[in-house]
């Protein structure tokens, strides 16, 4: 097996189990929802991270670009995926006994959610250097203005506990990142 394909096996277990961890906890909403009431805004944050997954996916194929790896590159691909994981872990926990419903539960955990999130995009940056400063510049300014205006909306997420706010934002962000993808492939 060549390095890549170690490399795109290691990050296709994580995407999995986070994939895994986002269908189950909407399935769960399906079987059980007088359980838990099911609260829209948190649902949409679940479909933009399976979104954001299915978009990394993608994304990281270019790795196969990069002929010789370090394990600091390899740690650091790997720590990224496992923060995509964490917010997803996130944002559908095991139980829910300690809140009235996921409308409870996402606003007092959003300071976690919004936090690793924003990280994500920071992180994300870098990831894309490494696959090189001619892959990293064939992107335009919109990449970084991109990447730090959803890390400072993410900041603004954890401290605003406005439904109207997390509402508009989660639409915006959803939006945005269709027309990103469309746009990029």
């Amino acid at each position: 097996m060549d390095f890549f394909s170690h490399i795109k096996s290691v990050i296709g277990i994580i995407l999995g189990l986070s994939i895994t961890h986002l269908l189950k906890g909407a399935a769960k909403q399906i079987q059980h929802p007088g359980r838990n009431k099911p609260y829209w805004v948190h649902n949409l944050w679940a479909f933009y991270m399976f979104l954001l997954l299915l978009h990394f996916w993608w994304w990281e194929f270019n790795l196969h670009d990069i002929k010789h790896w370090l394990f600091l590159e390899y740690f650091f691909v790997i720590f990224y995926i496992v923060i995509y994981y964490s917010v997803c872990a996130l944002l559908y926990p095991e139980d829910l006994n300690d809140y009235k419903d996921y409308n409870d539960y996402f606003y007092s955990r959003r300071k976690w959610i919004f936090g690793i999130l924003g990280a994500s995009y920071l992180l994300d940056m870098v990831d894309t250097f490494i696959k090189g400063q001619a892959y990293y510049s064939h992107y335009t300014l919109e990449y970084p203005i991109r990447n730090i205006s959803h890390f400072v909306l993410c900041m603004v997420a954890m401290k605003v506990n406005n439904k109207t706010f997390h509402a508009i934002l989660v639409i915006l962000f959803i939006v945005y990142e269709f027309s990103y993808i469309l746009r990029l492939f």
